[in-house]
């Protein structure tokens, strides 16, 4: 197996990032998060890549922060706690604002920073053993790489709350129920699901997709009338592509046949 703690993949329009540190069931440090960073900008800005994917090597997906990152260096120097708390949050903001859609393949434990790596993709497919939690608050602190905020975005505000005040564990099909994850596939298929969700996405227009997902964020930011105006704007933009005749005409061979 690679010595190296972030793996990275590149094949049919997929960039697949896989956290590679199996023997602590994938926990974030330093280095994996400059990886992280790394390869997200990557991603972005490498035309051939259509759809960013997310999983993790052994039987966890990320059982969240390494403790050893808060060491008491920081936890003595609250201005280096929160500058290096900033930097977290960047890189794992990066996902959510650039413009191709991402897939979280939750293959296992998804603890802290593991769900919230997980919350911070558009879509997330979990296998059957998969397990999710934010259990911050039974360690004294408190979700701080946008779990407190992306989760009641996802599952409603009732059920968030219930989740970061307890730090109770959920499985994957109770995940499922509340809506924190769209599919769940035994352990297995978990990776061919995940090939049949991005060659669906990748099937549509790119510019379609991109404005699709911007507009879908945008509504938790700004009023309706302000959202139909940036949609009206955003709907401009697509069709001045040439997707719109393509994609017609290829839907339309499809239903001849």
């Amino acid at each position: 197996m690679s010595s190296d703690v972030v793996l990275f993949k590149k094949y049919d329009g997929i960039g697949k990032i896989i956290l590679n540190r199996p023997e602590t069931l994938n926990a974030l440090n330093i280095e994996i998060f400059e990886k992280l960073r790394n390869y997200f900008n990557l991603v972005r800005d490498d035309d051939e890549v259509k759809v960013l994917v997310i999983t993790g090597t052994g039987r966890a997906f990320s059982a969240g922060l390494d403790f050893a990152l808060l060491g008491s260096s920081l936890m003595e120097n609250i201005s280096k706690l929160r500058s290096f708390l900033r930097t977290l949050q960047e890189t794992i903001n990066i996902p959510g604002s650039m413009e191709k859609p991402s897939i979280a393949a939750v293959n296992g434990i998804a603890l802290g920073g593991g769900t919230e790596l997980a919350l911070a993709c558009d879509i997330r497919i979990a296998s059957e053993n998969a397990v999710f939690g934010i259990p911050e608050v039974c360690y004294g602190i408190i979700p701080d790489l946008g779990g407190a905020q992306r989760l009641p975005r996802v599952i409603g505000l009732g059920r968030a709350k219930e989740l970061i005040l307890t730090g109770d564990p959920i499985d994957a099909q109770e995940a499922w129920r509340i809506g924190l994850v769209n599919k769940v596939v035994p352990q297995n298929e978990l990776e061919n699901a995940v090939k049949i969700m991005a060659d669906k996405i990748m099937d549509n227009g790119p510019v379609a997709v991109a404005m699709g997902k911007m507009v879908a964020d945008k509504s938790f930011d700004i009023d309706l009338k302000t959202l139909l105006d940036y949609t009206v704007l955003a709907q401009d933009v697509c069709v001045r592509t040439q997707d719109l005749v393509s994609l017609y005409m290829k839907k339309l061979d499809k239903i001849k046949r």
